[in-house]
C-alpha cells in the first residue's frame, strides 16, 4: 500500500472494515464526479464534409443539429437523414471514447462496453 491510503487489511491480518468503507466513498464521490463532468461536456460530429453536424453530451443526449444554409435540395430529404444519423454516429463514437476516459479507472475489472462479448461483462476468473 502506499504511503497515506488505509491499509483495509489492518496491522494484525484482519479486515479493517472503516478503511474499505473509506475507500468506497471515496470512489463513488469521484465516480459521480466524473458522470457529472460527462453530462455537462459536449461533443460534436460532421458528415457530409461539414454540412451537417450533430451536437451531443458526453452522455450522449442529442443537444442539437445544424444544417449549412444552401446546401441541400429541399426535396431529397434521405439524404438529408443519411447524413444526420452519420453525424449522430460519429459524435456518440467521440463521447463513448470520452466516457471511457472519464468512467475507465472505475471500471477496474468489473468489464464493461467491450469487455465482455455478447455475453456482457465478464467478471476476471468467472467468465
Amino acid at each position: 500500500m502506499t504511503e497515506g491510503t488505509p491499509n483495509p487489511f489492518g496491522g494484525e491480518g484482519g479486515l479493517d472494515m472503516n478503511a474499505l468503507l473509506q475507500q468506497a466513498q471515496q470512489m463513488q464521490q469521484q465516480m459521480m464526479e466524473a458522470q457529472a463532468e460527462l453530462e455537462s461536456s459536449t461533443v460534436e460530429g460532421t458528415a457530409g464534409g461539414g454540412l451537417v453536424t450533430v451536437t451531443i453530451s458526453g452522455t450522449g443526449d442529442l443537444q442539437g443539429v445544424s444544417i449549412k444554409a444552401g446546401s441541400f435540395d429541399p426535396d431529397d430529404t434521405e439524404d438529408l437523414g443519411d447524413l444526420i444519423v452519420a453525424a449522430f454516429r460519429y459524435a456518440k463514437s467521440r463521447a463513448d471514447v470520452l466516457a471511457a476516459e472519464k468512467l475507465g479507472p472505475f471500471a477496474g475489472g468489473l468489464g464493461g462496453p467491450g469487455s465482455g462479448g455478447d455475453d456482457g461483462p465478464q467478471m476476471p476468473g468467472l467468465g
